[in-house]
């Protein structure tokens, strides 16, 4: 019964054409609507709001959820880091995942990167620069620079999964300690993706986004024989 009130629930938020952080109808009104008990209706919200669908505000009211890809993050990591742990190569999957997007989408923002988003890379690769001096790359700075590269396409569903996978790899290395890297080598790769984007050539872009990658892989390979 649950999943059928469920499916009502989102069914009504189509058909209402509701946004995020839109009130939804009562317990005692969707009990009406949909012909069902207040039980199944509240193990239903519980579960929308689980994938960010719903968003129960205890005194408030039920609203239209961020419908963001968090849910979809923490299946990741989790099932990421359960296969290594039985020595799987769930990481390395991650990382072909990003390959393959970032350096396939780079060769057609190199040359369209507006000036805005080129002086946003431009201060992100020097904050890299002045971590790197101290020791150690953030993790913020680096995201901040891939969200940066794609901004342009203004294709909002692309950044949000292009982000989705960069935080589920990220959030495996931290939680399984795997992160070490060499900071120089880091902001050094980036510099190389920025300059290749500067001077509007894709190709080399993509291979700079591949070297990067590879840098990646071989602290992995390293750190799986220590």
């Amino acid at each position: 019964m649950s999943d059928e009130v469920q499916e009502q629930i989102k069914k009504l938020i189509l058909r209402r054409r509701l946004a995020p952080g839109d009130p939804l109808p009562t317990e005692t009104d969707m009990m009406g609507l949909f012909g069902v008990s207040r039980n199944s209706v509240r193990e239903a919200l519980k579960a929308l709001q689980a994938v960010s669908i719903v968003d129960i505000r205890h005194g408030f009211g039920t609203y239209v959820g961020s419908l963001s890809l968090d849910s979809f993050i923490d299946g990741m990591v989790f099932r990421a880091a359960v296969r290594h742990r039985r020595g799987e190569a769930s990481l390395d999957e991650l990382l072909e995942v990003r390959e393959a997007l970032e350096a396939g989408l780079i060769v057609g923002v190199a040359g369209r990167v507006p000036r805005e988003d080129l002086g946003t890379l431009r201060e992100v690769v020097a904050t890299m620069e002045r971590e790197a001096a101290v020791g150690r790359v953030t993790a913020a700075t680096d995201r901040a620079f891939h969200l940066a590269l794609y901004r342009s396409l203004g294709n909002h569903l692309l950044s949000e999964v292009l982000d989705a996978f960069w935080a589920a790899f990220h959030r495996v290395r931290e939680e399984l300690r795997e992160d070490r890297h060499d900071p120089r080598v880091t902001c050094d790769r980036h510099k190389e993706i920025l300059a290749a984007l500067e001077s509007g050539d894709g190709p080399r872009a993509a291979e700079a986004m591949r070297r990067h990658f590879a840098g990646i892989r071989q602290v992995l390979s390293e750190s799986a024989t220590r």
